[in-house]
């Protein structure tokens, strides 16, 4: 399988199954359109090509079929044979610790009904955050290094419980030989000097939410009187980078039907200084008036491609960010596992709520037909749990034929419940969305190094 598309004036193709991309000249780019699917040439459509000489004609034929005998274009899939053992049990790894359900702000699009997840408000007990360390553990098998990340709601409303976890946490390290990595994510409403020195000197990560310019940020993340947020979290934030050093951080925002010109807040943050940026679309209900629908795709889609030239304009002028949705290894990568099955939500990462249940992950938090157990007594026979085992790329009709399968891996399992009740049957915006991103990804990746691989 490969795909063929044009961005800003240039011909690229990436070769899906090796991951190989290519930049190609017109002569190229046009022979290789009388392809077909199963990598033979139709020579019938080579009659329509009669802008070019037989002796360009030939060498771009030359040229494609010696990246076909390197396996470097139509390559044969070697993976759909594997689906058996993708599907076979596996170990807990990470944990999303709901340690507050309840927040400081009420945002628009918040998909946690602005904190309570369909229930009550409630701060995670520490009793519950130790339970939660010992279900990891117990349920990691060999897994030496484990994920937690501590979320809310608000989780610096409960950070004494926090801090709990970690220092519980880093007990029995020492006792199992595990290692564990600390995220916490934050709105920064009360981000002052006390939590951001222990963040920094406990957390691997954290994301800090700021939606990007003034007007955009406060029109939907709104504190509980109805005012605007970015005034109160600026400062905070960039204290917060500014102390972090080198470690790791993302500005995380999110962009709605309001301002489908996104890009200009991806800008401003990265004006601002803020070196590792991540602005995502809204998931939400069409009668929410924030959510992207079919007819701003367009407009969207031309939004990232602008986005990309401005990117690859200013990190080669010095004006260095990096943009998540943009970062692409061609080299490495994740691995074949994680391609094929995506974040692990509901196997290998479960999130935890205030009373120790167990979810998929934390967007299926509150919806009981995904209650997976509790901490205490650990996971129920719920057959859900089997269904998210053995979905992946090649289980999912729309995404097996998909040329993008490898770098979403088959998209959101949330998202895909919430607007289809299936988590096989993917969001349709979600992945004409995801294919922009890749497509402007592969083109960077191509406009930096020179050269394609």
């Amino acid at each position: 399988m490969i795909h063929a598309f044009k961005i800003h004036g240039d011909n690229m193709v990436l070769d899906v199954i090796s991951g190989a991309v290519h930049e190609l000249d017109d002569v190229a780019y046009d022979v290789l359109c009388c392809y077909e699917d199963n990598g033979t040439l139709n020579r019938d459509k080579l009659k329509n090509l009669d802008r070019y000489s037989d002796s360009e004609i030939n060498e771009a034929i030359e040229e494609i079929e010696y990246l076909k005998q390197n396996s470097m274009l139509f390559t044969e899939d070697p993976y759909s044979g594997m689906i058996p053992q993708w599907t076979k049990k596996t170990v807990v790894k990470a944990l999303c610790l709901h340690v507050a359900h309840d927040c400081n702000l009420r945002c628009s699009y918040c998909f946690a009904g602005t904190g309570e997840y369909l229930g009550q408000r409630s701060l995670m007990s520490l009793e519950v955050g130790k339970k939660a360390i010992d279900f990891l553990i117990e349920n990691s098998g060999n897994r030496r290094n484990l994920e937690v990340d501590f979320f809310g709601g608000e989780p610096l409303m409960n950070f004494d419980v926090v801090k709990g976890v970690v220092e519980y946490a880093r007990e029995r390290e020492k006792e199992t030989g595990k290692n564990f990595r600390f995220t916490i994510t934050t709105n920064a409403m009360i981000l002052d000097e006390d939590k951001r020195k222990y963040i920094n000197e406990n957390m691997h990560n954290i994301v800090l939410s700021l939606d990007g310019r003034k007007e955009v940020n406060d029109a939907v993340r709104k504190r509980v009187d109805g005012s605007g947020s970015y005034d109160r979290i600026l400062p905070y934030i960039k204290k917060m980078v500014e102390e972090r050093g080198d470690r790791q951080y993302y500005i995380r925002g999110t962009f709605t039907r309001k301002n489908l010109d996104f890009a200009e807040d991806v800008l401003h943050l990265a004006d601002l200084g803020f070196e590792q940026v991540s602005v995502e679309p809204v998931v939400a209900n069409r009668d929410s008036g924030l959510d992207i629908r079919e007819e701003d795709l367009e407009k969207v889609c031309s939004e990232y491609e602008r986005l990309a030239k401005e990117y690859v304009e200013r990190r080669k002028n010095g004006k260095w960010f990096n943009f998540f949705h943009f970062m692409i290894d061609l080299e490495g990568g994740p691995c074949i596992a994680k391609r094929l099955r995506g974040c692990g939500s509901g196997t290998e990462y479960l999130a935890v709520t205030p009373e120790g249940e167990l979810y998929p992950c934390h967007q299926f938090v509150g919806h009981k037909e995904f209650l997976l157990g509790n901490v205490f007594d650990g996971l129920n026979s719920n057959p859900v749990r089997e269904i998210f085992l053995e979905t992946n790329v090649y289980t999912k009709p729309r995404c097996d034929s998909c040329w993008a399968k490898f770098y979403c891996s088959g998209g959101c399992a949330a998202n895909a419940w919430q607007f289809n009740r299936d988590i096989k049957v993917p969001y349709g915006i979600g992945c004409e969305l995801e294919k922009k991103r890749v497509e402007c990804a592969l083109w960077i990746k191509a406009k930096e190094s020179g050269s394609c691989c």
